[in-house]
């Protein structure tokens, strides 16, 4: 299953909170009363976005966090990176010589190529489009019944 961590998930909820006032300073304890999140696991994840450029924190009384620029400057691909690293679907697609198989592999190529593809469509998602009402609702299945294993076919106890 390819899916992103909670952190990344937890730093796309913080961001899209900040956008709906990107001017005010807000802080940790305010944002995780918002998102119903501990603090101590917003503060993490604001230290990092803070690490990585996305956020600015800001000392004294009236200290908190701010957004480091304007929401439609921040793209989905680069808050998944700024928690998870490099967007990969695959080892490969990110970090070359890791797999022993990689000089050989018949489906590298078009893995590296759907990378692309998720990448590209991630950076053109910004945080001021996160907070956009969806006029149609995605359906999809959380679970999607399994194909048989093999050999289960033909009866066989698999």
């Amino acid at each position: 299953m390819l899916r992103m961590s909670k952190l990344a998930d937890y730093g796309s909820v913080i961001l899209t909170t900040m956008v709906r006032d990107p001017q005010r300073i807000q802080s940790a304890a305010e944002i995780a009363s918002a998102i119903r999140v501990p603090v101590p696991t917003v503060s993490k994840v604001l230290k990092i976005l803070t690490r990585e450029g996305l956020v600015l924190s800001l000392r004294g009384a009236k200290g908190g966090y701010q957004l480091s620029r304007p929401p439609t400057q921040i793209s989905m691909a680069e808050v998944i990176e700024a928690m998870d690293g490099p967007i990969g679907m695959t080892e490969c697609s990110i970090t070359p010589g890791l797999c022993t198989q990689e000089s050989d592999c018949a489906v590298r190529a078009n893995w590296q190529r759907i990378n692309l593809v998720v990448l590209q469509s991630l950076e053109k998602i910004t945080l001021d489009q996160m907070i956009l009402p969806v006029a149609k609702t995605v359906e999809f299945r959380t679970q999607r019944p399994r194909a048989p294993k093999l050999g289960a076919m033909n009866g066989e106890q698999a």
